[in-house]
């Protein structure tokens, strides 16, 4: 009976990260560096918000959308990046930013579309959008200092295009554009008719320069969709709420693939999200303050060992060169094999990633300095 079933869901391949991760699994005294999985504890403030929405019996179905609370509470947090967007009309509250992404995948999308993503990136977007009927279009952006930038989106439009992915702070290279590159690429999206999807999930995690929306330049709010969410900046991970900013003509037909596929997101989860985005902004800093360090200890680590990297000012991963002539796969299994460390093979963010590896530096300091003691043996001894 399996040649009844999909074949578009029949063809997709488990995320290379988890495949990797549950490879790892296997092996005994390993330090794996791969997962970008917050290892702070949830706020106590939001877990004490989560355990009052239940004993308060606020377990019921929410309005599709989301809690009028919560989204009014997104529309003033996210006036920081520039962004204004109507709490009633232009804001959805989602399972994540993971089901943002595909409610405005399907509701953007028509079969035969194509849709342009930086090579490497995040694994969870060609999937979807191949459910969608659609065509990911690759974009090599390791020429442009590993960022998507009008020229390389310009070079690759066809008749065809109806979207651009914009990831940033990427995973897994930590780069975002400049305020520059932005500006020129919503200078050239004035007058085409296709949409950005603007992934913006780590926007609180930076450490050179402030976050820039794509949705802030003029002009712009009718063809951007913004993604964000609690997962990574409030070390919420497992609440599953995200959500997604869209103008109203838009936002009404998300609305309805939204319905039909979740109903709402879980009212536990919302008030816990409410409670975040009201009152833990020191909480995020003193997040994203220990990021920076690690990421400072991390770069300087590599330098001595003599490894190369993409430059990070985000999120927190490093990318780095891993030259073999091995395939990126193979080494990231010798790697555990021989000095018992674990990185993600570059492969598994497209083939723009062969020849990489990525650090995921959500770990303590004696984690990510046991680690990088075995990169160095790895360097050492069998590179």
């Amino acid at each position: 009976m399996e040649h009844l079933l999909n074949e578009q869901v029949k063809q997709l391949q488990i995320s290379g990260i988890r495949q990797f991760f549950n490879m790892v699994r296997d092996y005994e005294d390993v330090v794996s560096l791969t997962i970008g999985q917050p290892d702070f504890q949830t706020p106590e403030r939001v877990k004490s918000a989560a355990i009052t929405s239940i004993e308060e019996n606020k377990t019921a179905y929410t309005m599709n959308a989301g809690i009028p609370e919560l989204r009014q509470a997104v529309a003033e947090d996210v006036e920081k990046y520039g962004l204004h967007y109507d709490a009633d009309s232009e804001i959805i509250v989602t399972v994540g930013a993971s089901e943002a992404i595909d409610i405005s995948l399907r509701t953007i999308l028509s079969p035969g579309d194509e849709v342009l993503l930086p090579s490497p990136v995040y694994p969870g977007y060609e999937p979807l959008i191949k459910m969608a009927g659609a065509s990911p279009v690759h974009v090599d952006i390791a020429p442009y200092d590993f960022v998507l930038t009008k020229d390389a989106i310009e070079s690759h439009i066809t008749d065809r295009t109806k979207a651009v992915i914009m990831p940033y702070p990427s995973n897994p290279t930590g780069v975002s554009p400049s305020f520059g590159q932005l500006e020129e690429i919503a200078r050239f999206m004035q007058n085409k008719e296709m949409f950005v999807i603007a992934d913006e999930i780590y926007s609180e995690l930076v450490y050179e320069n402030p976050h820039t929306s794509l949705a802030s330049f003029p002009g712009l709010k009718d063809k951007v969709v913004v993604i964000n969410g609690v997962s990574k900046s409030f070390s919420m991970t497992g609440f599953r709420i995200g959500y997604v900013l869209a103008p109203d003509w838009m936002r009404q037909h998300m609305l309805k693939v939204h319905q039909y596929n979740v109903s709402c997101a879980s009212s536990v989860s919302q008030h816990a999200a409410l409670e975040a985005l009201k009152n833990n902004q020191t909480e995020i800093e003193r997040m994203r303050a220990t990021y920076e360090k690690r990421r400072a200890f991390v770069l300087e680590k590599l330098k001595d060992i003599g490894l190369s990297f993409v430059e990070p000012d985000g999120a927190f991963y490093v990318f780095i060169q891993f030259p073999s002539a091995k395939s990126t796969f193979e080494t990231a299994v010798g790697l555990v094999e021989k000095s018992g460390i674990a990185l993600v093979p570059g492969s598994a963010f497209s083939e723009g990633g062969e020849g990489y590896m990525r650090l995921s530096y959500a770990y303590d300091l004696p984690t990510l300095e046991k680690g990088l003691e075995r990169l160095r043996h790895y360097v050492e001894y069998h590179l």
